[in-house]
């Protein structure tokens, strides 16, 4: 039997021991919680583990009714399936701020003037909106009214040899934008080509975690139609057994943590093809239309929010919000 006073040593050691090992933890959850915030990504399992499905067809009921609901549960988003006057009661308190992206490199700088002055007109109305226009010639963008809570924001970046170059690079551009300055400026970012208009208004219906428009050029085509990447040596490579619908690269976006995420995998896809020496058939919309099957968007845009005026308006579409402008 032990002496009392040999029981008391080992319980106050103990004890001690137990306050210390408080005190530590305590410690590091403080330190812990001093580091800056991180987006904790979430993703659904990636489609190679799992059986091959069947392809979404947006025009699977009638020809003149467009599918609204993906296999993943994603809505899609067209004219009539959602009440604008509500969204706008659901959005409007929580005093977003969209973020806007868009390249105006050599030629396209002639574009800006009508991208901004219809996005005035039709984008977010209601809300603060800041556009961020990355350009090799500041000089040339010109300076359009803005109305309140409205910003404009010219980036330089550096001059590049050809159009493929800086599309190749336009990834890498708006991940670096959002680390560095747009994830503490803006709640959600779209990333939309300048070449477009604005036709009819664009809302908080848009509004996810990630966002995808379908393409208007194979909206209604099977899937071993589409313009994937089809060459196994590439990071973009898809399977004619893969994809469910081909997204445009024109138009894409999301909460701006989510977006840093898929812009900054696409990057790193882009960089291991050039590497090997490849270019992926349509750049960055190939990696984009790769990385969409494995992380599928939570909300998807039908082609009114992605138009090719050149094309004939069909009967499924009730209007058309953004589309292309003339060369």
């Amino acid at each position: 039997m032990l002496h009392p006073a040999m029981r008391c040593h080992r319980l106050a050691l103990g004890l001690g021991f137990c306050l210390l090992a408080g005190t530590a933890l305590c410690a590091l959850w403080l330190w812990v919680n001093r580091l800056p915030l991180s987006y904790v990504p979430y993703y659904l399992p990636c489609p190679e583990i799992l059986s091959p499905y069947p392809q979404p067809k947006l025009l699977e009921q009638r020809p003149t009714e467009l599918l609204t609901l993906t296999p993943w549960l994603a809505p899609i988003i067209s004219e009539g399936t959602f009440n604008a006057e509500l969204l706008q009661h659901i959005y409007q308190p929580l005093n977003l701020t969209i973020g806007l992206t868009a390249f105006a490199v050599g030629k396209y700088t002639g574009f800006v003037q009508r991208f901004l002055e219809s996005a005035e007109q039709f984008f977010m109305h209601g809300y603060r909106v800041h556009y961020y226009i990355f350009t090799d010639d500041p000089k040339a963008i010109p300076r359009v009214p803005l109305g309140p809570g409205r910003l404009l924001s010219v980036i330089p970046i550096r001059e590049r040899s050809s159009w493929e170059e800086v599309s190749m690079r336009q990834m890498e551009t708006v991940s670096q934008h959002i680390a560095e300055r747009a994830h503490r400026e803006v709640d959600y970012l779209f990333c939309l080509s300048v070449g477009m208009v604005f036709r009819n208004p664009w809302g908080p219906e848009t509004l996810g975690d990630l966002v995808a428009a379908i393409h208007p050029g194979y909206y209604a085509v099977p899937r071993h139609q589409f313009p994937y990447e089809r060459r196994h040596v590439s990071t973009a490579f898809v399977a004619d057994s893969e994809g469910d619908f081909y997204y445009g690269g024109a138009v894409f976006g999301g909460r701006v943590g989510r977006v840093y995420e898929f812009t900054r995998g696409c990057h790193m896809a882009i960089l291991a093809d050039k590497a090997n020496g490849i270019m992926a058939a349509w750049q960055e919309e190939s990696h984009l239309n790769r990385r969409f099957i494995s992380h599928k968007p939570s909300k998807v845009l039908s082609p009114e929010y992605l138009w090719d005026d050149r094309k004939p308006w069909p009967s499924s579409l009730k209007l058309i919000r953004f589309s292309t402008v003339d060369d």
